[in-house]
C-alpha cells in the first residue's frame, strides 16, 4: 500500500471516529462530556469541538492524498475506491447526523446523497466503457464549501454566532447549490458517452 492510500485509510478511520463521537449516547454510558458557555449565550458541548477538529484533519488529508497520488504518479484502483468510501463516510455521514440532531435541514443530506448517487452511477457507466469524465471546478468548489460549512456547524458557527451571522448555514447552502450545478455539468459532459449504444 503506497503513501496516498495509507493517508486515505487513515481518513476512513478518522471518519468513523467522528461518527462515533457524534452518535454514541455518552450519557447512557455514564460519561458526561464537558460543556461551557461562549460569549454568554452559546452553550458548547466539547464533543462537537473534538469532532470538528478530527473532521478538519480528515478534510485536509482528502486534498493531501489526492495531490500526492497525482503528483507522484501513484494513482491506483484501490486508492480510488478507498477515496470514494472515505468521502461518503465522512461528509454524508456527518450531514445525516447533523440533520438528525437538528443542526441542519434534512433536505441537505437528501440532496447531497442523491447527487452523489447519480454522479457515481455515471462514473460507473463511463468506466465500463473505458472512459473517465473528470471532475469540474464546480465540484471542487462544492467540496471546499461543504468542508468549511460542516466544520463551522460543528463548532456552533463560532465566532460568527456571537454577532448573529449564519456563516455555517451560508456555506452549506452554497455547497448544496454548487452540488446541483456540478452534478448537472457532470451529467451534461457524460450523457452522450453513458447513453451511447455499444
Amino acid at each position: 500500500m503506497n503513501l496516498p492510500n495509507k493517508i486515505t485509510l487513515t481518513r476512513i478511520i478518522i471518519s468513523i471516529l467522528v461518527l462515533l463521537i457524534l452518535l454514541l449516547p455518552w450519557y447512557q454510558l455514564g460519561i458526561t462530556t464537558p460543556s461551557f458557555i461562549v460569549g454568554g449565550k452559546v452553550i458548547v458541548d466539547a464533543k462537537y469541538l473534538v469532532a470538528a477538529f478530527l473532521f478538519l484533519v480528515a478534510s485536509v488529508t482528502d486534498f493531501l492524498d489526492g495531490y500526492l497520488a497525482r503528483s507522484k504518479n501513484m494513482v491506483t484502483d484501490l486508492g480510488k475506491v478507498m477515496d470514494a468510501i472515505a468521502d461518503k463516510v465522512l461528509v454524508n455521514g456527518v450531514l445525516i447526523i447533523l440533520a438528525y440532531q437538528g443542526f441542519i435541514s434534512v433536505l441537505v443530506p437528501v440532496l447531497i446523497v442523491t447527487r452523489d448517487t447519480i454522479v457515481d452511477s455515471i462514473k460507473m457507466a463511463s468506466g465500463n466503457k473505458g472512459q473517465v469524465v473528470g471532475a469540474s471546478k464546480w465540484g471542487k468548489a462544492k467540496t471546499i464549501c461543504m468542508m468549511i460549512g460542516i466544520t463551522l456547524m460543528l463548532v456552533y458557527n463560532l465566532p460568527f454566532e456571537l454577532i448573529g451571522l449564519p456563516v455555517a448555514d451560508i456555506f452549506i447552502i452554497l455547497a448544496c447549490i454548487l452540488s446541483v450545478i456540478s452534478g448537472c455539468i457532470y451529467y451534461y459532459n457524460a450523457k452522450e458517452l453513458v447513453f451511447k449504444e455499444k
